[in-house]
């Protein structure tokens, strides 16, 4: 280890860059809901449970945009299949 080291030409930030369309974000989740999402893909196999957490947001806003009548057609439909 040396005495001392040289920052002069450091930078502040990740050290990986942040893709495009992607913006770095610190949320707080609970613990069971994470482990939800890391068990998930676990059991998939691997993967990214960051990518998981977004593809159900992504489903959540784009049913809660979805017209009254397509959602209560499809969760009709869905409990129409349920009851068999």
């Amino acid at each position: 280890m040396k005495q001392e080291y040289d920052f002069s030409k450091g930078r502040r930030g990740a050290v990986a860059p942040v893709p495009q369309g992607k913006t770095r974000v610190t949320i707080r989740l609970d613990d069971d809901l994470l482990d939800w999402f890391r068990n998930e893909v676990d059991k998939a196999g691997g993967g990214n449970y960051q990518s998981l957490i977004n593809l159900a947001l992504r489903d959540f806003v784009s049913r809660s945009r979805e017209p009254l009548e397509n959602t209560l057609r499809r969760v009709i439909r869905e409990e129409l299949k349920r009851a068999g």
